[in-house]
């Protein structure tokens, strides 16, 4: 039969950090399993997005460039059919949702025309906001062909041409905010690398 310890502060003290360690190494030993297909899982999702938002292609070069807003970055893919530049995808985003981040990949033709976008990221209501999601709703398909250098890519809210999600006026902002900041890097950076 096991003796029971007895109940000294030094004993406690060494249980408790029995009882860490095993749990310091079983989370790290999930860490290390699950980052890998994390990660993978994020770079498929991003590819898919590309895809998504440029027409085909058969070639990538990715950059990184300073945003127009700030001292951060966006990511940039330059989608190439043979030595032809197809469209530019701009991996964006906006603080202004309503529940914060909203996260988009936009596809841009080399005229600065708005081939698609794709929802990468966001945590907008359900049943709202979510609905700038293409397979929620078609809503974000207004976006397609439309130059935010000639067109006047606001809600009609605020004097422009985009009709917002009914209920959703917020997300519906943070959606055009996350494509302007898009189309202002972009335009920015043009002649930086291509």
């Amino acid at each position: 039969m096991a003796k029971k310890l007895a109940s000294t502060f030094l004993n406690m003290v060494i249980v408790l950090l029995a009882v860490a360690s095993v749990a310091a190494l079983s989370l790290g030993a999930v860490y290390n399993i699950t980052k890998a297909p994390i990660e993978a899982a994020q770079k498929k999702k991003q590819e898919d997005a590309i895809r998504q938002v440029l027409p085909e292609f058969d070639r990538i070069e990715a950059a990184k460039a300073i945003s127009a807003r700030g001292t951060d970055s966006l990511s940039l893919f330059y989608a190439f059919q043979g030595d032809q530049l197809v469209g530019v995808a701009v991996n964006t985003y906006t603080n202004k949702g309503f529940s914060g981040l909203v996260r988009l990949m936009v596809g841009f033709l080399p005229d600065g025309t708005i081939n698609n976008t794709a929802v990468l990221e966001h945590k907008e209501t359900p049943g709202l906001g979510d609905k700038m999601q293409q397979n929620k709703s078609d809503w974000s398909l207004q976006f397609k062909g439309k130059n935010p250098g000639t067109n006047n890519i606001r809600v009609k809210k605020d004097g422009g041409e985009v009709d917002a999600i009914t209920a959703a006026t917020i997300s519906s902002r943070a959606f055009v905010d996350a494509v302007l900041h898009a189309h202002e890097t972009l335009t920015k950076n043009q002649g930086g690398q291509h």
